[in-house]
């Protein structure tokens, strides 16, 4: 990794900007471990709603927000029944609506923002940030943008959830709606160059090339993911394995600090069985909200990731009508769901769901048994997407319980391992490879650079940067002063 630099007149700038806007920058270790808040701060936030534009919420930007007291606990997680999963082995998921914007992408967004903040890399004053995304990335980089009383450009594709483009413009924002749906991120691409060209007001923060993204996901989620295991383990337990949909290839970072710490266990890469672009070179359009595909990002370590699985959209779509609406929560019910386990099924976004799915196709190809512990990540909630389950009722009709048995038998009792691919050390290089055609040819990207990334100490070096951003953080809030 390059060594940092400072440009000092810009991180002055930026101190003078928080100072007045009385800001304080948590530091990896705090969102991390959350208890370390300085104590003003956690008094300050006992008045301040998660979702507000207040700048202690920086502080909320980690996995442990209590939402009883305002305060922090311990990491949200959910296990989901043997009941739903049909399996023996364990599958736990930590809960991403309890961070600020309800989904866990602001985490992503500050990892790619502090560093350039403190370094002097962005000058808040008079720049404007652009936060390429398919959706929740965009609004974490609004949401940090507005603290800063930056204005935020969001760009996202004109397909996504109506959820999206209203909180957005809400908040501030100038929305630049690109052509498509979920997997069309070249478009997203094109567009960023064009401002590039034409706007020298504005700095890309793009989630998928920026080492922040991983870097936050590896020691906080990665951390969170390890904590959450530590807190429901047995006697005889074995974290087996990680899966994470690849989307931007932040969140699969986690894995990499769960290899360190579990080195037998399984990293499983996710994605549409309508894009199957790992599993097969394939492309397309789908409705896994929070997945976008088509290419490798860069950030992503090909050559940790073992298996990869793809998830229909369809059986998607049809279990997230199964855990939200009244007929699907009966038939759980009678199938032996606990009621307290059915309340909280809305707390599993699409792309939540198609990690579950995900766990118990890893599970049933290894055969896992009762010792085995699958973690992932419900990324966001149904609470962003009331507007689909709407949209779904007016396609296709009321739910009724005959749909909720097909659903429950089919979608997840009925889960199989089809469509999956357990990657070979030359299918892990060959998908490395693809990263050639986009960033390469397309994005400016080297040759060398792109042999640099399948060197594991690259990887090693790029996650230890940590502990600089945070010397970094901690000396530009002295600047800052409060």
């Amino acid at each position: 990794m390059a060594k940092l630099k400072i440009n000092s007149a810009i991180m002055k700038k930026n101190a003078a900007l928080c100072r007045k806007r009385k800001i304080v920058i948590p530091t990896f270790a705090q969102m991390k471990n959350p208890a370390r808040t300085p104590d003003r701060i956690k008094k300050a936030l006992k008045n301040v709603g998660l979702w507000d534009i207040d700048p202690v919420n920086l502080f909320r930007i980690n996995w442990k927000n209590d939402v009883k007291t305002g305060l922090f606990g311990d990491v949200n997680y959910l296990e989901i029944p043997r009941e739903i999963t049909g399996i023996d082995a364990r599958v736990i998921g930590i809960v991403g609506k309890y961070f600020p914007t309800g989904a866990h992408k602001v985490g992503a967004a500050f990892g790619c923002l502090a560093p350039r903040l403190v370094t002097g890399e962005f000058d808040a004053v008079d720049q404007k940030a652009v936060w390429p995304s398919t959706g929740n990335y965009c609004r974490g980089g609004a949401f940090d943008s507005a603290l800063l009383g930056t204005t935020a450009v969001a760009i996202l594709p004109e397909g996504m959830s109506k959820e999206r483009f209203t909180w957005l413009k809400s908040i501030g924002a100038e929305v630049i709606a690109t052509p498509g749906t979920e997997s069309n991120v070249k478009e997203i691409y094109d567009k960023c160059w064009e401002i590039k060209k034409t706007r020298k007001d504005c700095v890309i923060f793009n989630q998928f090339e920026e080492f922040g993204n991983p870097t936050w996901h590896y020691h906080v989620t990665g951390s969170a993911l390890e904590e959450a295991f530590g807190a429901i383990k047995g006697p005889h337990s074995r974290l087996a394995a990680f899966t994470s949909a690849t989307g931007s290839a932040g969140t699969i970072g986690a894995g990499d600090y769960l290899k360190k710490k579990f080195p037998g266990m399984k990293i499983t890469a996710s994605e549409a069985l309508q894009c199957p672009t790992i599993l097969n070179n394939g492309f397309g359009e789908h409705r896994i909200e929070g997945i976008g595909d088509k290419h490798i990002p860069w950030v992503h370590n090909v050559r940790n990731t073992d298996v990869v699985t793809a998830i229909d959209d369809e059986a998607c779509v049809r279990i997230a009508r199964l855990f939200n609406e009244p007929e699907g929560r009966k038939v759980l019910a009678q199938y032996g769901v606990k009621k307290e386990v059915i309340e909280k099924l809305s707390l599993l976004g699409f792309s939540g769901i198609s990690n579950l799915l995900s766990a118990i196709k890893t599970a049933k190809y290894y055969e896992m048994g009762k010792d085995d512990v699958i973690v992932t990540v419900f990324t966001d909630s149904m609470e962003l997407y009331g507007s689909r389950l709407k949209e779904l009722d007016a396609q296709l009709g009321k739910y009724t319980r005959e749909n909720a048995l097909v659903d429950f038998e089919r979608r997840l009792l009925g889960c199989t391992t089809d469509y999956m691919k357990e990657l070979s050390y030359t299918n892990r290089k060959a998908v490395h490879n693809l990263k050639y055609f986009t960033w390469v040819e397309q994005q400016g990207r080297t040759s060398e650079e792109l042999r640099r990334l399948w060197d594991p100490a690259f990887w090693d070096e790029t996650f230890a940067m940590v502990g600089e951003y945070d010397e970094l953080i901690e000396n530009f809030n002295r600047e800052v002063g409060l």
